[in-house]
């Protein structure tokens, strides 16, 4: 959890404060108006809750792999109050089984970089397998791109991200499109955002 502080159950994510509106513009956007969103590694669940209660017109369904998240996004969710955010979901994004089987659309902040390839790779995997057509799947991140100098802040976290676990770190744009396109995914939008970080929207293909 990076050494969030907590005031009970309900972690708070220093990052969230500065970059959910940002991201929320790029949601607005690209998100179906109306269906299923299907948070990945949803983390405090503050993000959640600002989106869910944004967007009406969808239901927000959270989940983590980590016993601690899941009682922050439910804490978070309970103080909400909103009838459009589900009950976190355990979910293990490296994991061939979901708990879940169909989507509208996938978003995932923050994760493929502070986890191993393993939850990358499964990510792309669920997403072919839960999204029609269409669909898409909305990565938001610091990424390393093939041409461009990486910024110094984001080198320097890459490095405290691989002292921390050598299977983390910033990760390879192309090399996460060519995983995305092995699973039926698309790169359709490749978004600056604030603080040298990318939104990414991928689309499912066609059968």
């Amino acid at each position: 959890m990076l050494n969030w502080p907590t005031e009970g159950d309900a972690l708070i994510a220093p990052a969230v404060a500065r970059n959910r509106d940002a991201i929320l513009a790029v949601l607005r956007r690209v998100l179906p108006a109306t269906g299923t969103v299907l948070e990945v590694a949803s983390g405090s669940g503050e993000h959640a809750v600002h989106v869910a209660r944004a967007l009406p017109g969808l239901v927000w369904q959270p989940s983590d792999p980590e016993p601690s998240a899941l009682r922050s996004i439910a804490a978070h969710a309970r103080f909400a109050g909103l009838p459009n955010l589900r009950d976190p979901l355990q979910l293990d994004a490296a994991a061939s089984d979901w708990p879940v089987k169909q989507a509208d659309a996938l978003v995932c902040i923050n994760m493929i970089h502070i986890a191993p390839w393993a939850a990358a790779e499964g990510l792309m995997a669920g997403a072919g397998r839960l999204l029609p057509a269409g669909a898409p799947l909305v990565l938001y991140g610091p990424f390393r791109e093939a041409g461009r100098a990486t910024a110094p802040s984001n080198e320097a976290f890459d490095a405290d991200l691989r002292l921390r676990d050598p299977r983390w770190g910033l990760r390879q744009l192309e090399k996460v499109a060519r995983l995305a396109q092995s699973h039926g995914l698309a790169l359709a939008e490749r978004v600056e955002m604030p603080a040298n970080n990318l939104t990414l929207v991928f689309r499912r293909a066609a059968a």
